[in-house]
């Protein structure tokens, strides 16, 4: 599963981001206070996911959905957490079909480009022009 516990640390690069974000201008974290932080973040993503994992079994399930992880955060007394984290989940699901559709809508453009391109060209040659 995994070879070393190290590798179920969250990235120290994302880490040093959230930090950066989440402090004032002007504010420093020593290097002993990131490894701290990121120790518990992975901590606390481990716990959250090995919880909600059971709670899909319970279930019947074998993937965990988002409303696992809501429902997990509910009944581990993190309720406070889970207003924001369903609104950032609407914002994402809104951006990849916004995404979706964007790609959908060229796909369908180039097509009807081309198609519009190929009735064309086979009218002109129908009506003796020449391109």
């Amino acid at each position: 599963m995994v070879e070393r516990i190290e590798d179920l640390n969250l990235p120290n690069a994302v880490i040093a981001r959230l930090i950066k974000e989440a402090i004032p201008d002007g504010s420093n974290v020593s290097k002993e206070a990131r490894a701290a932080i990121a120790k518990a973040a992975s901590v606390f993503a481990i716990f959250v996911t090995s919880s909600s994992t059971a709670l899909a079994h319970k279930q019947n399930h074998r993937t965990i959905t988002a409303k696992d992880i809501l429902q997990t955060l509910n009944e581990l007394d993190f309720e406070s957490f889970v207003p924001s984290l369903t609104q950032d989940l609407e914002v994402y699901r809104k951006m990849v079909k916004d995404k979706k559709e964007s790609k959908a809508n060229k796909k369908d453009t180039s097509t009807g480009d081309a198609a519009a391109s190929s009735s064309s060209a086979a009218a002109a040659t129908e009506n003796g022009e020449a391109e």
